[in-house]
């Protein structure tokens, strides 16, 4: 994985997608996020990931399996934190991800 600039990394890139790592800035890994751009027929999209887990501390067990059966779902929460110069760089990021997938896709064709 190379480093992009402050909290933002390129984990891998392909012709028509770029995989970033964002990191949070409390450190804790858990935190972090993925952000997939990619481009297909119908254009450029941009996709967030994270990985979410349940507060078991919050909930009993039979209270989550209360509100699953109640409501069909669970309510999680991700937070990612980041310091000014990491907002800037991850939106510079997406903007300048989302230009070259654009152009890849307009090459390719």
């Amino acid at each position: 994985m190379k480093q992009a600039i402050e909290g933002v990394y390129v984990r891998k890139t392909w012709d028509n997608a770029t995989l970033f790592g964002v990191v949070c800035d409390c450190g804790d890994p858990e935190h972090d996020h993925n952000v997939w751009v990619e481009a297909d027929d119908t254009g450029v999209h941009v996709n967030i990931y994270t990985e979410v887990k349940s507060q078991w501390w919050e909930l009993n067990r039979w209270q989550q399996i209360w509100h699953l059966l109640t409501r069909g779902y669970l309510e999680h929460e991700a937070t990612i934190c980041m310091s000014e110069q990491q907002a800037l760089n991850y939106a510079d990021t997406l903007t300048q991800a989302v230009k070259s997938i654009k152009k890849s896709q307009v090459d390719s064709k």
